[in-house]
């Protein structure tokens, strides 16, 4: 079986994109959220960024060929914008750290 076709990755990966592109189009409106409203968003935004780590974590820890190129493939992408998908992983941390320090200031 293809690692694609595990009923567990395909209900995963839905989960984990709808959850990201939910959570995407409520940040327009962060800059109206209050303190608390914030904190949950960043919060939430941790949570996803952490599940996404893991899931791509499957990918590169698979033998499935399919895996191995979707990893590859993100690799490319990102190397032409100078990134590796590490580089994504920590500037997202770095730049919920600072949405963080400007609630608490």
């Amino acid at each position: 079986m293809s690692f694609f076709d595990s009923e567990v990755v395909q209900q995963e990966a839905k989960s984990l994109f709808g959850d990201y592109q939910s959570l995407v189009n409520l940040g327009s409106e962060y800059g109206k959220f209050d303190r608390e409203g914030k904190r949950i968003y960043i919060e939430q935004m941790e949570a996803v960024m952490d599940r996404y780590r893991i899931f791509m974590k499957r990918f590169e820890l698979s033998d499935d060929f399919s895996a191995k190129m979707t990893v590859e493939q993100l690799k490319t992408h990102l190397g032409q914008f100078g990134m590796t998908p590490q580089q994504m992983f920590d500037q997202m941390h770095l730049t919920l750290e600072r949405m963080k320090a400007e609630i608490d200031s």
